[in-house]
């Protein structure tokens, strides 16, 4: 993904407006150079970060969960397909499984 598509297509429209609304939140994002380049930074000036340090281990809990929507999105045919998928997966997805994955990050 290039940085420009991602500033425009993921943060501008997404990303700060759901920020916006929740004030408090904090923002985390990987090393990958769409999200390290200048472009990106600036549209996430007004946002708090968690930096994420070069060269660390996976221990975003976020992973796991992407991990768990990947095993069973299927191959959807359409944007829409896949939006409707992957809302039907996390309306199902139990507590447990969410607690688990982060029980095995920390223990």
């Amino acid at each position: 993904m290039t940085t420009q598509r991602y500033a425009h297509d993921i943060l501008q429209p997404h990303a700060l407006p759901l920020m916006q609304r929740l004030p408090e939140s904090i923002f985390q994002q990987g090393n990958t150079r769409c999200h390290t380049e200048r472009v990106s930074q600036y549209y996430l000036r007004t946002v708090t970060i968690l930096h994420w340090p070069a060269r660390s281990p996976d221990l975003s809990p976020i992973e796991h969960i992407w991990d768990h929507f990947g095993r069973r999105v299927g191959h959807p045919t359409s944007f829409n397909e896949l939006e409707a998928r992957l809302q039907q997966i996390w309306n199902e997805m139990s507590q447990d499984i969410i607690q688990n994955l982060f029980f095995c990050l920390f223990n």
